[in-house]
């Protein structure tokens, strides 16, 4: 796949077998593995790294010196963003929605380390706005502004994703059924994508952490249609057409409340593997994951990855 891309983090990450988790969800549990996206090798890690890489590159081809992008206050999406500037040389501006924290911690702690301006507004509906004017702003200086939808979330940047398929397809496993955390498509998009690409059936199962299932299925098909557009193939080609699945039981009360399955799940896995799982994203997507298995919806003979997506950086906010 000939995209633009810059290299940011270079090592493959590996898949692990979770033979005691395995054991622990009982005797028709299918066989479990994972992909360590938490542990890409630049700005600590996560399933930004992969999409900012071509994100970043395509902003570059077109001149760009300034990087703005947005999210919530512990965004690791805004993370990567800084660290990505910071190794190339490029200013990044960050819209935060909600309270400019008195002490930053985790995420915010790290934007600023790495040397991002920080703006903070009072809700998600205001981020776009002050993109738009912080670019502008950076215009009238004399510079050439790049704006980053949320969450790279974009069919350039759901390719970067898609790239990472590479990795599974030449490991010799090919799961019956990828496991992952959606929430702005970028990630689920570039799975069903790249699957398609590379020769694997699997059917990609994304956990809704905020967003319900219609709206996440009507954005991952507009990524998809611009995935098959910026690659001149045909849509089916690219996953349109299949099965698009999200599952939305396991928001609870919303964006980044634990739920009791969530934080189940935080503490099987971590006693049973020794791997943490977020708070915010990946604990929610094993819960799903856990419950379908106690259903009986996955069966022993299957095979199973869960894609980890990071987000440990969470715990220190």
């Amino acid at each position: 796949m000939s995209l633009p891309s810059v290299t940011l983090s270079p090592h493959a990450t590996p898949v692990d077998e979770l033979t005691r988790l395995r054991t622990a969800l009982g005797p028709s549990c299918p066989r479990l593995f994972i992909k360590r996206d938490d542990l890409l090798s630049f700005g600590l890690g996560g399933n930004k790294v992969r999409k900012i890489q071509t994100v970043v590159a395509e902003a570059r081809a077109a001149g760009a010196d300034t990087l703005i992008t947005c999210g919530g206050v512990q965004s690791n999406h805004a993370r990567v963003t800084a660290a990505a500037g910071a190794a190339l040389g490029m200013r990044v501006i960050l819209v935060l929605s909600g309270a400019a924290p008195a002490v930053p911690t985790a995420n915010t702690r790290l934007d600023a380390l790495f040397g991002a301006d920080l703006h903070y507004v009072t809700s998600r509906e205001e981020r776009a706005p002050a993109m738009e004017r912080l670019a502008e702003s950076a215009r009238t200086e004399g510079r050439r502004p790049w704006i980053i939808p949320l969450g790279a979330s974009t069919p350039i940047g759901a390719l970067g994703f898609a790239r990472g398929v590479v990795e599974l397809a030449t490991s010799g496993l090919k799961p019956d059924v990828i496991v992952h955390a959606t929430s702005s498509g970028g990630t689920q998009s570039g799975l069903i994508a790249g699957c398609r690409l590379f020769g694997l059936s699997s059917l990609v199962l994304g956990v809704s952490a905020d967003d319900p299932a219609d709206r996440l299925v009507a954005v991952i098909i507009d990524l998809l249609a611009g995935i098959a557009e910026r690659l001149g193939a045909k849509p089916e080609n690219v996953g349109i057409g299949r099965e698009i699945a999200v599952d939305d039981t396991e928001v609870g009360e919303g964006y980044g409340r634990p739920t009791d399955a969530s934080t189940e799940a935080i503490e099987l896995v971590a006693r049973r593997e020794g791997i943490l799982l977020d708070p915010v994203y990946t604990a929610k997507a094993m819960a799903g994951l856990i419950r379908r298995i106690r259903a009986g919806a996955l069966s022993r003979d299957q095979s199973v990855l869960f894609w980890h997506t990071g987000g440990q950086v969470g715990y220190f906010a």
